[in-house]
């Protein structure tokens, strides 16, 4: 632990901004996986599952939580199942 005033601060603020990247980099994967199953089910809201999970990556890029390529891929990955379902 440090001695530090001004380090023990940025221990603390550190671990608040780390559980936010996790509950939302979570929050990412479960809606990447909702839309994934519509998709292999066939399921009548596949179009908006996956438009979910399309805004979710955008937020997470604007977040600086991925970076743009890797969003691209994972949007571009989504519409192509979604293109191939329809």
């Amino acid at each position: 632990m440090p001695n530090i005033q001004s380090a023990k601060k940025r221990v603390k603020v550190i671990a608040v901004k780390t559980a936010h990247n996790k509950a939302m980099t979570s929050a990412l994967r479960t809606e990447i996986k909702k839309a994934n199953i519509a998709l292999e089910t066939s399921a009548d809201n596949k179009e908006a599952q996956v438009k979910a999970a399309i805004r979710k990556i955008d937020m997470a890029q604007s977040k600086g939580l991925l970076h743009k390529n890797t969003a691209a891929r994972k949007k571009s990955a989504l519409q192509r199942k979604l293109n191939k379902a329809q």
